[in-house]
């Protein structure tokens, strides 16, 4: 029997929601769900989920772990091609600004990913949680993976988020905020020291807070989910703070 008959037939058994899943994502992703289960957890975010195996929460956190990682080897390639003149820093600091959390949450936006799990989590505030698109959009693209193979992911990606980035835009803004007060620190004679101040947050949605000094004094403070991207923020204001070009 052909794959696709068995496809059909699979679907008869599908309920309303399922179906509906079944459609929004073939329309997102460009092709009927071979394993439909994989897309359903996909959406199922650790801090919304209700649902437990065994005490442990079923969530998405494995399948954005892979997401994560063909995402970004996917833009790395496309990257590499596309610039093949620019050095390793460059491509290292626009792939980043490409798959951070706040990129992402507004390409799942744009998809239309956002709408499947307000769908999904129907009367609940997901307000707080503010990385739950772009988390999902990771576990999605590990779940495309898994259910299409590795070249089906890559023209997912491809066509369907990577042509969603203004990348004009991102090049024009890519700019190393800490190397940027490092270097003017130098020409001042200046010392610059970035301090982690506290971690909160659990294991798994870490915030760190960074303090900016120079010559011993407090002048900016920065957070994020990394130390990079605290100190990364501390240095933008920084910048702004002491009017150092960029």
């Amino acid at each position: 029997m052909k794959f696709s008959r068995i496809l059909q037939l699979r679907s008869l058994f599908y309920s309303k929601y399922e179906k509906r899943l079944a459609a929004s994502i073939k329309h997102m992703v460009g092709s009927k769900p071979f394993n439909l289960v994989l897309y359903k957890l996909a959406i199922k975010h650790a801090a919304a989920s209700e649902e437990s195996i065994n005490g442990m929460k079923i969530s998405n956190e494995r399948l954005e772990y892979l997401g994560d990682a063909i995402l970004g080897a996917v833009v790395a390639e496309f990257l590499f091609i596309k610039f093949p003149y620019r050095d390793e820093g460059f491509l290292t600091e626009t792939r980043s600004r490409m798959v951070n959390r706040e990129a992402l949450n507004q390409i799942a936006l744009k998809i239309g990913l956002s709408k499947i799990i307000e769908e999904e989590y129907k009367g609940k505030n997901l307000s707080s949680h503010k990385s739950i698109y772009g988390d999902a959009l990771e576990a999605m693209v590990g779940a495309v993976y898994l259910d299409r193979g590795y070249h089906f992911c890559k023209k997912f990606v491809l066509k369907r988020i990577i042509i969603h980035f203004d990348l004009d835009s991102i090049i024009r803004t890519t700019s190393n905020f800490k190397s940027k007060v490092i270097e003017w620190s130098q020409k001042e004679s200046m010392e610059v020291d970035f301090r982690t101040v506290s971690v909160s947050g659990s294991q798994r949605f870490k915030e760190f807070a960074v303090d900016l000094y120079i010559n011993n004094e407090v002048v900016a403070t920065g957070k994020g989910a990394t130390k990079k991207k605290a100190e990364q923020e501390a240095a933008k204001n920084a910048c702004e703070i002491l009017n150092i070009a960029v």
